[in-house]
């Protein structure tokens, strides 16, 4: 071999043949093709946020009395319910009246959704670490617009509740193959800050939200109008790349140089030797690398510790983030202000965390988000629910703080499981996550009618709880992304001080 080799290692400031990463090496840690790919990815974020909270302007709480004005607005005998149309001209609750009795009905259809997007994850991770990244995204991508339309004409409320649930599983796919693929492209040097920007496109969909539903008050027009979007996606078929890492690890390597040469090309990198040096490095492999499956994630007990800290963090985030979420919108006041404001410092409190990363890690970083959201929302069990500006701050403070507990934990997952089982450990994470904003529904909803403390205090009894169990889980920042099976058991047991990567 020539002296492509030699950049190989250069490249990866690393002195060990063993720690060298060639695909990375190869295409560069960040260059204009990088740039490029999760410009297009990050575009997807946009809807999944449209999706996930559309729920809070397709089904806020009504104002409504019996048309029959002697009875009581749920007695029994009342012949049609009288909603108040001065906000909101339709939603799913006055179309299907889903008030007194059938009111339970509308966090059922919410809870469903985020079912779909559970399933979504399992279900396209497990594809995409069988078929590849690009291929699942596509199809994913496609359903999501076709169901995510036809949700907007359904006459029926359980067609409304199945259209939504395939566009959630589909919303599923896109998050946990794009997140993927983005951190198997980004070099360790800049990990941390893509995984962060990541986010912020969802913020901006949070913000965008409000905005879209005080110009559109009918739900079906506000359905298509946070569906049809997707259209653009479509171009993934041609714009998105295969992950190079994973056609690598995988043995496809004549593909893997195909890509890794138009990205080193776009990079101003070497490209010669490319396909011969991947061919060689493949070869001394002792081990057969493409093989692997869930039951690795819980097979030792080293590993087993891993999976349930981190799952549980997953776990906060989506019940957290989403149930709060949620609560903002019923705690009073106007409706469109209230989610405009939280959504707007969502974005702040993103960037902060890219800091956070850089310099704190991902575990002291993931334990102070959590502490902060948790004593937030602890702190609103304290206050009178008359005190809508407060309530509010306190739980704008709460979102701040799962802000940057869900980026950091999307990328702590990420760093922390090796690449022949990262997307269906992702997607296990994600899966996880969407049974706690499952939960979350009836926890920002339900419960608030037996005891108002109740909610604020579940949403911060469980973010420090995961604060305690990270503390179980070993530092990942400045690691190689672990590869084999071996790799993941190894991690964090034998290097206590990771070497820098070169600036």
């Amino acid at each position: 071999m020539t002296g492509h080799r030699e950049n190989l290692e250069m490249a990866n400031g690393q002195e060990s043949k063993k720690e060298v990463d060639p695909v990375q090496a190869t295409m560069g840690q960040l260059g204009k093709w990088q740039i490029f790919v999760c410009l297009i990815v990050f575009l997807l974020k946009f809807p999944v946020a449209w999706h996930q909270l559309g729920v809070i302007f397709l089904a806020p709480k009504p104002e409504f009395s019996c048309s029959d004005t002697r009875l009581s607005q749920c007695n029994p005998n009342c012949p049609q319910h009288v909603f108040n149309t001065t906000v909101f001209t339709n939603t799913i609750i006055q179309e299907w009246d889903l008030v007194c009795k059938r009111e339970y009905l509308s966090n059922v259809s919410q809870t469903i959704f985020m079912l779909g997007i559970l399933i979504g994850n399992l279900f396209f991770g497990s594809l995409a670490d069988k078929l590849g990244r690009r291929i699942p995204l596509v199809i994913a991508v496609t359903v999501q617009l076709v169901f995510g339309i036809l949700a907007s004409f359904a006459t029926n409320f359980w067609f409304f509740v199945l259209c939504r649930f395939i566009t959630a599983a589909a919303t599923g796919g896109t998050m946990v193959t794009s997140f993927v693929l983005v951190m198997e492209i980004i070099g360790i040097k800049w990990r941390e800050l893509f995984s962060v920007l990541y986010q912020v496109p969802f913020n901006l969909g949070h913000l965008t939200l409000p905005l879209f539903a005080y110009y559109i008050r009918d739900w079906q027009k506000l359905q298509f109008a946070i569906s049809i979007p997707s259209v653009i996606l479509l171009s993934y078929y041609w714009l998105v790349p295969e992950s190079p890492r994973w056609l690598f690890t995988v043995g496809r390597v004549d593909e893997a140089a195909k890509i890794l040469e138009k990205a080193a090309k776009c990079n101003n990198l070497p490209t010669e030797n490319i396909k011969s040096d991947l061919s060689a490095i493949q070869e001394t492999k002792t081990e057969q690398v493409a093989k692997g499956s869930w039951v690795d994630l819980i097979r030792t007990k080293n590993m087993r510790i891993k999976s349930v800290c981190m799952y549980f963090n997953w776990f906060v985030c989506g019940t957290c983030f989403f149930g709060v979420s949620q609560y903002v919108g019923e705690t009073g006041g106007n409706i469109f202000k209230n989610v405009a404001i939280s959504a707007s410092l969502e974005i702040p409190g993103t960037l902060v965390c890219i800091v956070l990363l850089k310099y704190w890690g991902r575990k002291k970083t993931l334990i102070l988000s959590n502490c902060v959201s948790g004593f937030a929302m602890l702190a609103i069990a304290f206050v009178d629910k008359e005190q809508h500006d407060v309530v509010v701050t306190l739980a704008t403070i709460g979102i701040i703080g799962m802000c940057i507990s869900f980026p950091t934990v999307y990328l702590y997952g990420g760093e922390l499981f090796p690449t022949v089982i990262r997307n269906i450990a992702i997607g296990i994470a994600s899966m996880i996550a969407r049974i706690g904003s499952m939960i979350s529904p009836f926890i920002a909803s339900g419960l608030s009618k037996k005891a108002y403390w109740l909610p604020p205090a579940l949403f911060g009894i469980i973010p420090i709880l995961g604060a305690l169990l990270v503390l179980f889980l070993p530092e990942t920042r400045g690691f190689p992304l672990p590869e084999t099976i071996e790799d993941g058991e190894n991690f964090g047991k034998k290097i206590k001080n990771p070497k820098k990567t070169p600036a």
